[in-house]
């Protein structure tokens, strides 16, 4: 597999975040020092994959100017010798290929990705969820590459996740092949938690092949009155084949607060230079 874009839909609401998204888009709320949505592209990097391919509204630009010299800012940190800031700025600018499509009506994740058509080509290519952080050993999305080049199947990332919170995800059901590997045999948004097939959901993290789109221009509104990737990709486990890897590695859902707040401090604890300083400010707040 040929595998060189990724898709990353931004052209979501972010209500999930309100009031902090008012004006901000979700992507571009800090997580300690950088963006969620920085976080997203360097596990693109780090999983061999250059060319970014933002799915963006008219709202969000912004994220694209993150990714975008200033060169206002430069020459200021330049002239106050704040040349580590310069560096760190910089190097923001050049670590992507970055771009940017519109999706003109938020009419779901299915069409977000939809959207992306023209620019993929006959290519493999990954999905990223902006508001899915993962982080370990081995970048996330690469996990799923691996699986999906030496498979030639497309491959979804699952994570397990508590039974009442079945319902807040699209789940599938699989015969797992491997040691964390499942060849899947069906796919359910958001099922009712007694209906649902399994605890494995899909956490945000594909490697989709071009079947996918004919697929989605054939699926009609589901769950929320979207066009939900999870319709699209059933058809495609049942016409194709569909693989799910169990991903490794510690999770934040950036749109769910209590694991945004707990992100922050996961990643401010790494850095030595506060880690002491956070920790004597945090014990006071322990009951």
């Amino acid at each position: 597999m040929n595998i060189r874009k990724v898709v990353v839909p931004v052209a979501g609401w972010g209500t999930r975040s309100l009031p902090a998204t008012k004006n901000i888009p979700k992507e571009m709320l800090p997580i300690y020092n950088k963006p969620v949505v920085q976080y997203i592209v360097e596990e693109a990097i780090k999983s061999g994959l250059n060319d970014v391919v933002f799915v963006t509204n008219r709202e969000k630009k912004v994220i694209e100017d993150h990714f975008d010299r200033n060169l206002q800012l430069e020459g200021l940190l330049k002239r106050a010798g704040k040349d580590e800031l310069l560096r760190v700025v910089q190097d923001v600018a050049s670590m992507a290929n970055i771009i940017s499509i519109r999706q003109k009506e938020q009419l779901g994740l299915g069409h977000a990705v939809l959207c992306a058509k023209d620019l993929i080509n006959e290519d493999a290519f990954g999905v990223m969820l902006g508001d899915d952080l993962i982080f370990g050993m081995e970048p996330g999305l690469k996990q799923l590459i691996q699986v999906a080049a030496s498979e030639h199947l497309p491959v979804v990332g699952v994570m397990e996740v508590e039974a009442d919170k079945v319902d807040r995800y699209g789940i599938v059901a699989g015969e797992e092949i491997s040691p964390g590997t499942y060849r899947v045999t069906d796919l359910v948004e958001k099922p009712a938690i007694q209906d649902a097939p399994s605890r494995l959901a899909i956490v945000g993290r594909y490697v989709l092949t071009p079947d996918i789109f004919p697929a989605l221009e054939k699926t009609k509104a589901g769950a929320g009155g979207e066009i939900q990737l999870t319709d699209a990709l059933r058809t495609v486990a049942k016409e194709r084949g569909l693989l799910a890897v169990k991903m490794r590695g510690m999770r934040f859902d950036a749109g769910n607060w209590a694991e945004y707040l707990a992100a922050n401090i996961y990643f401010a604890l790494q850095d030595d230079s506060i880690r002491d300083d956070l920790i004597k400010h945090l014990k006071p707040l322990l009951p």
